[in-house]
């Protein structure tokens, strides 16, 4: 009868409950490792889908409205339509139908956020105000007139009342009612009754009367951003040379006056922007909507379009190339963030395995009996399967619920799929190990010491295939980076350097301990001996199962410890190139002097350690042969001793402060010239000869001395750093402060006590906002996890490792107590006992981590991990990995740490149990 449907006679009890029973400790314990490996397996992809859902949600919101928003436009009505079925088109019923019916036909997965969309006519080219009283700058300002819909629920009105349509308004009216935002009425000094004039209405200027101010309730949002100039006025310039500059600004007239817009030469046009809604956006939607934004703007999403808005219609955005950014970062972080997921993995598989392999070990003689009274392999592992399923379904179960209800937002299928391969291991190990142990009955267990084993062919070839896959993985890795998103090979890359380095291990194992044994033999004391004897008489697979789970744990330590140093540093590195120095203070576009007194009361301010006053000249000129053309630079006049200590003190291009002040040098101010540190791109185009620069703190002659790639003032641009007592005028643009602990508000007090309109820049700031991207944030995260499951997992292995062979020091330890072994002297067998596999563990632990961290080091590139893609950021050379001491030397200190621990503990124990206990029959295998 099949094992599932076997019944048990009456009196006998089931084996299952008898088995679970008869060791409650050890089922409760196995279904907690399942529970929590089951956690991390089911946590790992929801985790990963969460930060990716929530980096794409930010990326679209923290993106400009105007490139976000997917806009349906048409010309206006052609001529040669009736001028009443004109005006009807652009009035308000006929623009909501068209925009219900687009709305209907936006494909999945794009959506729109109807709070933030609209809909009108505006004019496409700007008109000109032709009142004298507006503010002119080069030119009279200009104005954009748009009919939009629902300004009421946008908006707060500060003053007047909304514009309305009063009677019919048609392409002739001449007479209309805006309203304008409270920034535009006070760049263009309006009012509430102020009447603007708009040219280029035919004969007769459109008359624009002002009855309401208002302010934008959510001026960041697609209603108001989209178009900016509804909202701020700009300056804008002509194409004429020399250019003509004007201010630009809009005027928001009443829905029902869009018929007016059509008797205008500022090409009208009707518009219906749709805001993207991201609430319901996935990371998983992210081809589906690049697709539908492509087939929006030429494809057939398109033609449905016109169905409904004309046959002249079209549709744009610029939301493809946002996800497209997105795509990129996310490109070449999931590979970087595969490899620690695969090694976590790996490790939690095998401390798996051991977890039923110490449960084969224990039941080794119930199980040799069984096969020797006649029990089928079938029927002992179907007995074993149930009794394990019992306890690891429930527990995996348990474990994906618990992930599902930690980490929300994200697809359920792969979560499912890693816990019930959890469980499937956990079922499987304990019947198969059974299975390969037991193929054949045996009279007595055979011994398998690791001193005296042979490895045999079939173990050779297995190591050798492994050795070719490791080697391979390294070098495809070193050679394409590990931006081969889904290449298993190259995310296993460090799973198999510690795979290759257990091998290894094992392999010379035997060496040190037959060498120390001879001596340790000749010797007068026992405790040496009887301890390098016991660590002979290990099993191969009960040292190369544990010494693989420590050598993945530490590997995998080392190498997220190393990811999160690297990244750690980049940011560091990104945080000070953007600030110069730990505080940066200027004024506006760090072009006007500072006022007097700022560099003071800085220096006044609690932690700062000093101050270095700069000129920056962004706008400095370099003559350029006989033609007189000029190139522009950036000319820094510094203090070239307290300069000189900040470059060296932040490390970026430090130099002589005595290069800027040459002994027997003519100064600059009797014509001589004066001595220069350049950037490399500057050097090559100034040359070693002399060279005039023409700039607002006065015209200078200068000579390069010396070249470096970066500067505190400018790490970003080409500079020219010159002594700033040669220039004519030399007063600071800009500080640099020092300081361990800035007291960053009484800096910003200090600071605007000093003057108006000084901006302060915090290198701590800067560096804190470099952690808020949720891609970046959710990887480090994962790698932080990683990083503490491994140390977790390692030190379940070692535990296991030493419980395997507990009762057996046990009963060792009692035999040698009843010869006369102190329990001083029994405390020293139990701790050389579990070292020298801690130590093997350790040592090789940290050569693998730092060969895995050296060998995958030119393959990796962590600065998209480390930093958030910015406009105008410095770009951060060097951000890759490196190997941080810390993580290597902790992980594998603490293992040679808890295993001599846990070996005193066991001695300590014993000796407060009498021999009796552990002596009784049976006790010793």
């Amino acid at each position: 009868m099949a094992w599932w449907r076997q019944r048990t006679e009456r009196g006998v009890a089931p084996w299952v409950r008898t088995r679970l029973r008869t060791a409650p400790g050890a089922a409760v314990a196995f279904a907690v490792l399942v529970l929590v490996t089951a956690f991390l397996a089911a946590a790992l992809p929801r985790a990963l889908d969460a930060y990716e859902t929530k980096g794409l949600r930010q990326e679209i919101a923290g993106a400009p409205p105007a490139a976000t928003s997917v806009e349906l436009s048409a010309p206006q009505p052609g001529l040669e339509i009736a001028q009443a079925t004109r005006e009807k088109a652009v009035r308000p019923p006929a623009l909501a139908a068209v925009r219900r019916a687009a709305l209907a036909r936006l494909p999945a997965p794009l959506r729109a956020d109807t709070t933030e969309s609209a809909y009108g006519v505006r004019t496409s080219k700007s008109l000109v105000g032709l009142n004298p009283w507006l503010p002119v700058i080069d030119a009279p300002p200009r104005f954009t007139l748009a009919a939009q819909s629902e300004l009421a629920a946008h908006s707060t009105v500060r003053g007047g009342r909304l514009p309305t349509a009063a009677g019919e308004v048609t392409a002739d009216t001449r007479k209309v009612e805006a309203a304008v935002t409270e920034a535009t009425a006070r760049t263009l000094r309006l009012r509430v009754g102020s009447v603007i004039d708009v040219d280029g209405f035919g004969g007769a200027p459109l008359v624009v009367r002002i009855t309401g101010i208002v302010e934008p309730r959510h001026p960041r949002g697609a209603y108001w951003s989209a178009e900016p100039v509804l909202r701020t006025p700009g300056l804008a310039a002509d194409p004429s040379l020399p250019p003509q500059f004007y201010w630009e600004a809009g005027l928001l007239l009443a829905p029902g006056a869009a018929p007016v817009l059509l008797g205008s030469q500022g090409q009208p046009e009707l518009y219906w922007r749709f805001a993207p809604a991201t609430e319901r956006l996935t990371a998983q939607d992210v081809p589906g909507l690049v697709s539908r934004i492509a087939s929006l703007e030429g494809g057939p999403e398109l033609l449905r379009m016109r169905e409904v808005a004309g046959s002249t219609a079209a549709v744009a955005t610029d939301l493809e190339t946002v996800v497209g950014s997105y795509t990129t970062t996310r490109a070449a972080i999931t590979p970087v963030v595969a490899v620690g997921a695969f090694g976590i993995g790996a490790l939690a598989a095998v401390v798996l395995v051991m977890a039923g392999g110490l449960v084969a070990v224990r039941r080794a003689s119930e199980l040799a009996l069984l096969r020797a009274r006649g029990g089928s392999l079938r029927g002992i592992a179907g007995r074993l399967l149930a009794e394990t399923a019992v306890v690891a379904v429930p527990a995996a179960a348990a474990g994906l619920l618990l992930a599902v209800l930690t980490v929300d937002e994200a697809r359920l299928l792969p979560a499912v799929l890693g816990a019930s391969a959890v469980a499937l291991l956990a079922c499987a190990v304990l019947p198969v190990r059974a299975v390969v142990a037991h193929r054949r009955p045996r009279a007595h267990a055979e011994r398998d010491d690791l001193a005296q084993a042979r490895p045999g062919r079939r173990r050779t070839v297995a190591e050798l295939t492994v050795l070719v896959l490791a080697v391979g993985s390294v070098v495809a890795l070193r050679r394409r980076g590990a931006s081969s998103s889904g290449d298993l090979l190259v995310s296993a890359a460090p799973v198999l350097v510690g795979l290759i380095a257990a091998l290894v291990l094992v392999r010379l194992y035997p060496l040190p301990l037959r060498w120390a044994a001879r001596p340790a033999a000749r010797g007068r004391g026992v405790v040496g001996f009887l301890s390098l004897a016991r660590a002979g008489r290990s099993s191969t697979v009960g040292v190369a199962l544990p010494l693989l789970a420590l050598l993945l744990a530490l590997t995998t330590a080392a190498f997220g410890g190393s990811v999160l140093a690297g990244v750690s540093d980049a940011r560091d590195r990104a945080a000070l190139l953007a600030t110069g120095a730990d505080a940066r203070i200027a004024g506006p576009g760090e072009a006007t002097p500072l006022p007097a007194g700022v560099a003071g009361a800085v220096r006044k301010v609690a932690g700062v350690r000093a101050v270095t006053a700069v000129r920056i000249e962004r706008t400095a000129e370099l003559t350029s042969g006989g033609a007189g053309a000029k190139e522009g630079l950036t000319l820094i006049g510094v203090e070239p001793v307290s300069y000189a200590r900040l470059a060296r003190q932040t490390g970026l291009g430090a130099f002589p402060a005595d290069v800027l002040q040459p002994k027997g040098t003519k100064s600059a101010e009797s014509g001589g010239v004066l001595n220069a540190v350049a950037s490399p791109g500057l050097a090559e185009r100034l040359g070693r000869a002399p060279r005039r620069i023409a700039s607002l703190a006065g015209d200078i002659t200068v000579r390069i001395a010396a070249v470096r790639s970066r500067t505190p003032a400018a790490p970003g641009a080409d500079f020219l750093l010159v002594d700033a007592a040669g220039l004519t005028h030399s007063a600071p643009t800009t500080l640099l402060a020092t300081g361990a602990a800035l007291d960053a508000p009484a800096l910003r007090t200090a600071v605007r006590g000093a003057g108006k309109g000084l901006t302060v820049t915090l290198r701590g700031e800067e560096r804190a906002t470099l952690s808020d991207a949720p891609l970046q944030a959710g990887a480090e995260r994962i790698y932080t996890t990683a990083a503490l499951a491994g140390a977790g997992y390692a030190v379940l292995a070692l535990l296991l490792s030493l419980l395997q062979s507990a009762p057996e020091r046990a009963a060792l330890l009692a035999r040698l107590r009843t010869m006369g072994l102190t329990p001083r002297q029994g405390r020293r067998l139990l701790s050389l006992d579990a070292l020298p596999q801690a130590l093997l563990a350790a040592s090789g632990g940290m050569l693998a981590g730092w060969a895995t961290v050296r060998l995958l080091a030119p393959g990796i590139d962590l600065e998209r991990l480390a930093l958030a893609t910015a406009a105008g950021r410095v770009p951060v050379v060097g951000a890759s990995l490196r190997t941080d001491v810390w993580s290597l030397l902790l992980p594998a200190a603490g293992t040679v740490l808890l295993a001599w621990a846990v070996a005193v503990a066991q001695a300590w124990w014993a000796g407060r149990r009498t021999s009796i206990t552990e002596l009784r029959t049976g006790g010793m295998p």
